[in-house]
């Protein structure tokens, strides 16, 4: 077993659980972009009540694969391309280039989320919007301390977004006691909006946030297993109570048969609800959603080449930094490419499962976690999880490929 494998979790308890929480909000914030604004909306829409259930099943989901990756990535204290290329030489390479093309492509999509937030904040230009937040998110790595930065970012951006969605989730008075029985009971199942859901939680460099950061930190090890999955759990949770919250109030709008405005329908649904003061609430939540998906894409997506040079792992801060830069400047001149995001967003769905059934597989090599087993439980649940996630997202891309031409 390597040195970083027989690291213990820092002992200092106040440290410890704030690396924790950092790490699970940074997974949580991460999963919660501008993408899921618009598809947790345009799903309640079509579902009604109903979503409930596709929430419910995509948290189960989400839940293997993440107390799978995350234990084991700080069991073996290896980045998943490092387990990978321990799997299958080359693997790693592979997995690291679909992983930075996908967090590239995505992070054109959250830097204009972040400036469309800011337009509908404080009424600024999107693309200059955008450019400001940027600005921001590269502040963050600049800092002497940047784990400790984006820790504190991801916590309180994903606070105030809870809180804020919570509160326009009461205001629209929604019918709490349907969508609890629909939630068990549904009259519509939409295995599209699953797969969606969970690429969007856990797809891509998402899966891989947390673990990462752990490993970063110092956190690694057979005993810090307890404190992982109390880690991997909470980022669940976080993105949970956000989906659930966001999902009541687009239901309370819904149910009282407003129509949402398909050019913007999060946007919409915040106006509906509580008027001026509600569209500024939504121009908060976008860019805190948007500018934390920021900082948690090109900090994973970096992660994934570290390993590959000593001059990378040596200027990886310099390097996320390029990363958001490129991904900025794409925005400002480019614009979001669709197709290319279309192709990439068909690609992250068979991320999440060749990223876990690599890592369960090296659960078993003993050049990976040494003397640990791994229980059946989980192995058998992820393997689930990889299987079900494989098919699906195959059935995805081919339906997507010829959009592209």
């Amino acid at each position: 077993m390597s040195k970083k494998n027989i690291i213990a979790v820092n002992s200092n308890k106040k440290v410890t659980n704030s690396v924790l929480l950092g790490a699970a909000f940074l997974m949580a914030t991460s999963s919660i972009g501008p993408g899921f604004l618009t598809q947790t909306t345009v799903f309640t829409q079509q579902l009604a009540a109903s979503f409930g259930f596709v929430i419910l099943i995509s948290l189960i989901l989400d839940v293997f694969a993440q107390l799978n990756i995350w234990r084991i990535i700080t069991v073996s204290g290896l980045r998943g391309q490092e387990i990978a290329n321990k799997v299958l030489p080359g693997l790693g390479v592979v997995l690291a280039i679909l992983i930075v093309m996908g967090g590239l492509a995505f992070n054109i999509g959250n830097v204009a989320g972040a400036g469309l937030g800011l337009n509908a904040m404080l009424g600024i230009d999107p693309i200059t919007g955008a450019i400001i937040s940027a600005v921001f998110a590269i502040f963050i790595f600049v800092v002497k301390e940047a784990g400790k930065a984006m820790d504190k970012v991801a916590q309180v951006a994903g606070f105030v977004m809870i809180l804020l969605m919570l509160y326009v989730a009461f205001i629209t008075s929604p019918p709490v006691g349907e969508a609890i029985v629909r939630t068990f009971a549904p009259s519509e199942i939409s295995i599209f909006a699953i797969v969606t859901l969970v690429g969007g939680t856990v797809g891509g460099y998402i899966t891989f946030a947390g673990g990462h950061r752990l490993l970063d930190a110092g956190v690694s090890g057979i005993e810090s297993i307890p404190d992982v999955t109390k880690s991997s759990v909470t980022g669940i949770a976080v993105t949970g109570i956000m989906r659930v919250a966001l999902f009541l109030a687009v239901l309370g709008v819904v149910s009282q048969g407003l129509a949402i405005d398909p050019e913007n329908p999060p946007a919409s649904v915040f106006k509906l609800a509580a008027g001026e003061i509600g569209y500024r609430i939504f121009g908060v939540i976008m860019w805190a959603a948007a500018i934390t998906s920021v900082v948690g894409a090109a900090y994973t997506s970096v992660s994934f080449i570290r390993s590959f040079h000593p001059k990378i792992e040596k200027y990886h801060n310099w390097v996320i930094i390029l990363f958001i830069i490129v991904s900025t400047v794409t925005f400002a001149f480019i614009g979001r490419p669709v197709n290319v995001l279309i192709l990439v967003g068909a690609l992250n769905a068979l991320i999440l499962p060749l990223a876990l059934g690599t890592l369960l597989i090296g659960a078993y090599k003993k050049e990976v976690v040494g003397e640990y087993k791994h229980p059946l439980w989980m192995t058998i649940g992820g393997g689930l999880v990889t299987i079900i996630m494989g098919v699906l997202g195959i059935m995805t891309l081919i339906e997507q490929i010829p959009l592209l031409f």
